[in-house]
């Protein structure tokens, strides 16, 4: 058997030096990362760029419009930006509302119509609720969604597709402060401080306990040096 020269023994072991590589990034990469930064493929986004002390605050909107409104004067009060993703059979009832939330520089974003579990509508259905949303709120204040939140957190290759085809992210998040549930102050402020990280994509709800405890949070964020922006600020990979 001829023994291999010098030179294409290097080649060889190059070549599976290359090839061990390419298997880790698929295979190890951190998840949030890949999902993060998968703007143009079919992927939910977990977190933002983990390389910047940035941080958002989003709220799911279906109800309670008077603490919504209290909830920008808090954000408004602490100099800060939320996203708020807004069901369109609320929108449709609250346009003055939604015209304070963009005035006051605030993000509005998409949480379909009527609250469905979009894991278990087709492709058209998706697609409905996710259009009629984005209609209803640009025609009460002029803005253009680009960001959806699926309801529940529930979402399906369709949902992906059909958001992708109307130029929509989806978004779910990497902090739960499940306050939907639980109203505990000091739970709530736990899961929405604990191992804070960049790129954290912090949940709650326009419930009273969440706009008593909303402060603190706003408080501890700025204390550790993060910046609180919008989601589509957080996404960027710039």
């Amino acid at each position: 058997m001829k023994k291999l020269s010098k030179r294409h023994t290097f080649i060889i072991n190059t070549m599976l030096v290359m090839t061990l590589f390419i298997v880790y990034i698929i295979n190890f990469m951190p998840k949030t990362t890949l999902e993060a930064y998968g703007n143009d493929t079919l992927s939910a986004i977990y977190n933002g760029n983990p390389l910047k002390n940035n941080v958002s605050i989003m709220f799911n909107v279906y109800e309670n419009t008077k603490i919504v409104n209290s909830i920008i004067d808090v954000l408004d009060e602490k100099g800060v930006k939320a996203t708020f993703f807004v069901g369109g059979c609320w929108a449709d009832d609250n346009g003055e509302t939604l015209v304070r939330i963009i005035n006051s520089g605030h993000e509005i974003g998409n949480h379909g119509y009527f609250h469905k579990d979009h894991k278990k509508l087709s492709y058209n259905e998706n697609e409905q609720e996710i259009s009629n949303t984005h209609s209803v709120v640009k025609a009460l204040c002029g803005a253009e969604m680009k960001l959806f939140a699926p309801p529940s957190g529930s979402f399906s290759p369709n949902t992906l597709k059909a958001s992708y085809d109307l130029g929509y992210k989806v978004i779910m998040w990497s902090k739960d402060t499940i306050d939907w549930r639980d109203s505990n102050l000091t739970t709530l402020y736990n899961r929405a401080t604990k191992n804070l990280a960049g790129g954290d994509l912090v949940l709650m709800h326009p419930k009273k306990h969440t706009l008593e405890v909303l402060p603190s949070i706003i408080d501890y964020y700025k204390s550790v040096g993060f910046d609180i922006v919008s989601v589509s600020q957080n996404i960027l990979v710039t």
